[in-house]
């Protein structure tokens, strides 16, 4: 995806694409199997879709294939946008959590929010709902937010341990991972477009006013 900042947030593309390289020997094309006719989602989270082994290099520079013939290669594609939705709003709340407290809500912001704009994904825990705390009600939390490696145990998380009340409504890491590494193939953050986020909370205190 070349440019996606007029998309606004929480945009999303639905694509049937096709990539392939040209024999100029046969002047037929090689077109990977996995690439007739599968639609594919780009989003703020997966801004490119392709093939870590496409060809062989050995068959690619082999000049008999016709692949490589005069120190020239021919590469194309065929794109066909199905589909554009844009969904309003910059970040994305999450409840599932096997009690209701009214502090487990993860808050996730997929571009970033502040001076993580467009670098970073942003992740908070976050009061669920203001109109349950009473004035002067405080709750002390130990909490751990993760993304999980879906390849590696090698997880990326931070945890930290906060007063939240009326007045600290939330609290995370405006910087929590860089959209680059998370997006990059291999890394196992983003696997089959699916990312998985985690929160561990621990309740260490309560606090009510008189």
């Amino acid at each position: 995806m070349a440019d996606s900042s007029s998309f606004g947030s929480g945009w999303e593309v639905f694509v049937i694409f096709r990539l392939f390289v040209h024999d100029q020997n046969e002047d037929t094309y090689l077109i990977p199997q996995d690439a007739m006719g599968n639609e594919r989602r780009f989003h703020g989270l997966k801004l490119e879709w392709g093939f870590d082994q496409f060809i062989p290099l050995k068959e690619f520079n082999d000049a008999s294939n016709g692949y490589l013939v005069g120190d020239t290669c021919i590469f194309g594609a065929e794109v066909f946008v199905k589909e554009r939705n844009i969904v309003k709003g910059e970040c994305l709340s999450m409840k599932k959590f096997t009690s209701a407290s009214p502090y487990k809500k993860i808050e996730l912001c997929p571009k970033g929010y502040g001076v993580a704009s467009g670098s970073h994904i942003s992740m908070y825990l976050k009061l669920a709902d203001l109109s349950t705390i009473t004035r002067g009600f405080k709750i002390y939390v130990h909490f751990t937010l993760r993304i999980r490696n879906q390849v590696q145990s090698i997880h990326n998380h931070y945890k930290t341990s906060v007063w939240f009340r009326t007045s600290i409504d939330n609290w995370g890491w405006h910087e929590f991972i860089e959209l680059s590494y998370l997006n990059k193939a291999g890394n196992g953050f983003l696997v089959n477009d699916v990312c998985i986020v985690e929160a561990e909370v621990s309740v260490l205190g309560i606090s009510e006013a008189l």
